[in-house]
């Protein structure tokens, strides 16, 4: 058996180089995992940007496939736990970074880092979600859970047109919450608004430094920036709300200061969706299925090949996409 797979390899004359190659059953065995999934779509994050274009060192073993996300076909499962048939996604779990990841037609996968894809969710529309919806819907039961209702106020979301920021958006008005979308793309308003947004504001006017304390505006905060921003976005929090960080687009430093904290009581919490745990990565994808439709989610997706991703990932650095990208692992490029 052979198949497609986006290779990155690191070699000292040539450095990290990116190609799809035909490779063998064998090699993928290699790699430690004791379930064998036929790929049927994967996806393109940031992390798997950020790989491809070698614009920070996601991977650490050599050669490596990328691809945080996939949903496919068990072929085989020796822990017993997934049966012949099964369809199963995979979200993070270092793939794509010390494991193989899914930018690829077959995936040899440790059996307890799947879940189910949900009955009601095709498997095109669950990477569509892909890790970026995910991540968001985890963000939006931390918000839930804390027992911020739609009524004590507007939701801020950061990085509002990117993958997370577009989940976040749709999952939030379905429940009920108004949204303020933040981008640095106002000319993509209107595509935010369709998504639920009620207000959108530039992301510039949260990026610069900002006095510690600033007028309370949010009941809640989903913050995929980092930086001035998510400093400047706890000191606009409302008294006694919650900022819920998952991202780093604008830095990884934190210039703040205890006053929002010490002052109105906010609380700071990190979601992480790579590790999370199999009971909270159920709880988020049934949210998900619950509640995205299939137009909103039409409406952010876009298709493309295996051919393709070092172009988008290329776009996605330079912060000129929208929405998500699915790739079709078994197709060609027309």
């Amino acid at each position: 058996m052979s198949f497609n797979a986006i290779i990155l390899e690191k070699e000292e004359a040539t450095g990290v180089t990116c190609s799809l190659k035909n490779v063998n059953k064998q090699q993928l065995l290699t790699q430690q995992g004791d379930t064998l999934i036929q790929v049927a779509y994967s996806s393109i994050n940031y992390k798997d940007a950020l790989a491809i274009t070698n614009k920070s060192p996601v991977v650490r073993q050599w050669p490596m496939v990328p691809g945080i996300d996939g949903v496919g076909t068990v072929i085989e499962c020796a822990s017993g736990r997934y049966q012949k048939g099964d369809r199963v996604i995979l979200n993070g779990w270092g793939c794509g970074e010390t494991h193989w990841g899914c930018l690829a037609q077959y995936a040899y996968l440790q059996s307890d880092w799947l879940i189910p894809l949900p009955d009601n969710l095709t498997a095109y529309q669950s990477m569509i979600i892909g890790t970026a919806g995910y991540t968001a819907a985890l963000c939006i039961l931390r918000i839930v859970d804390f027992g911020v209702k739609p009524q004590d106020g507007m939701v801020l979301v950061t990085g509002a047109s990117g993958g997370v920021g577009s989940i976040a958006i749709t999952l939030l008005t379905k429940l009920g919450y108004q949204v303020t979308a933040s981008t640095s793309k106002m000319d993509e308003a209107h595509y935010l608004q369709k998504l639920g947004a009620v207000n959108v504001i530039d992301s510039q006017t949260l990026k610069e430094t900002g006095k510690p304390l600033q007028k309370e505006m949010w009941s809640a905060v989903v913050d995929a920036v980092g930086s001035h921003t998510l400093a400047n976005a706890c000191a606009q929090t409302q008294y006694g709300g919650i900022v819920v960080c998952l991202g780093l687009a604008q830095g990884m430093d934190f210039p703040a200061t205890v006053a929002p904290f010490i002052l109105r009581g906010i609380t700071l919490a990190g979601v992480d969706s790579v590790m999370a745990s199999y009971d909270k990565r159920v709880t988020a994808w049934h949210l998900l299925a619950q509640h995205l439709d299939e137009d909103i989610l039409s409406y952010v997706g876009r298709t493309i090949t295996l051919n393709e991703c070092a172009k988008v990932a290329d776009q996605m650095i330079a912060g000129k996409v929208k929405g998500r990208f699915v790739v079709d692992v078994n197709k060609q490029q027309s």
